[in-house]
């Protein structure tokens, strides 16, 4: 088996469908309906991953992450059935590496899976070429330069920073405009278009920033 994945999920029937679909892909699932008996089960059982869902009866998703990060480094993805929940989840920097919105299909969930497992296995790092000069503002593929502007280069910083990680619009906003200016969503957008027609000018074929429906953007060469 190539992991141990712990489901936390009270919907059986959907439990029961990621579990076999991990399965098929190698995985060892177990799945846990009860908020209440996570920590032990974790500290006991040393999961490869988690996901957990945030509404849970017997206790909150949020607190078993926190409680979590107290004593283990265990890969989460968080799952909710609300988008707007996860802005809000972003904000809160609760230590889960990933989040996922219902409804979902059973199949993204095991990518989701593979690509966390996989960063986590390389130990964060990328295997792109990619090279970050922040004395210069200067970044490059293989030797090549992006010839990125200043902003450019801090969005990229940003998120490379953190792979996997989704960043909202909003918190890129904060992070690239320390003096607090008035910017549209837009702006993050279309400076997020440009950086992906550099990269991939650079590196062809090849998809580093990705946009999460109704979130934001992260980072993940090959996700």
């Amino acid at each position: 088996m190539e992991g141990k994945i712990l489901i936390v999920e009270d919907e059986e029937k959907l439990a029961a469908v990621l579990g076999d679909y991990l399965r098929q892909s190698g995985f060892s699932p177990f799945l846990i309906a009860d908020g209440g008996s996570i920590i032990p089960w974790v500290r006991e059982h040393r999961p490869d991953l988690i996901l957990l869902d945030l509404m849970l009866p017997g206790r909150d998703g949020m607190e078993i992450c926190k409680e979590i990060r107290t004593f283990s480094a265990v890969p989460i993805i968080m799952v909710t059935a609300r988008i707007e929940e996860i802005d809000r989840l972003l904000g809160l920097e609760l230590g889960a590496d990933d989040y996922i919105c219902k409804p979902f299909s059973p199949r993204e969930v095991v990518a989701r899976v593979k690509a966390v497992l996989r960063r986590v296995g390389s130990g964060g790092k990328t295997t792109t070429g990619l090279t970050l000069d922040e004395s210069r503002y200067q970044a490059a593929i293989n030797g090549r330069d992006l010839d990125l502007t200043a902003v450019e280069f801090r969005l990229l910083q940003i998120l490379v920073a953190s792979p996997a990680r989704i960043f909202s619009r909003q918190q890129l906003m904060d992070r690239i405009y320390a003096d607090q200016r008035i910017v549209s969503d837009r702006t993050i957008d279309s400076h997020i278009k440009k950086l992906r027609k550099k990269i991939s000018v650079a590196y062809p074929g090849e998809e580093f920033i990705h946009s999460v429906y109704g979130v934001g953007y992260k980072f993940e060469p090959g996700g």
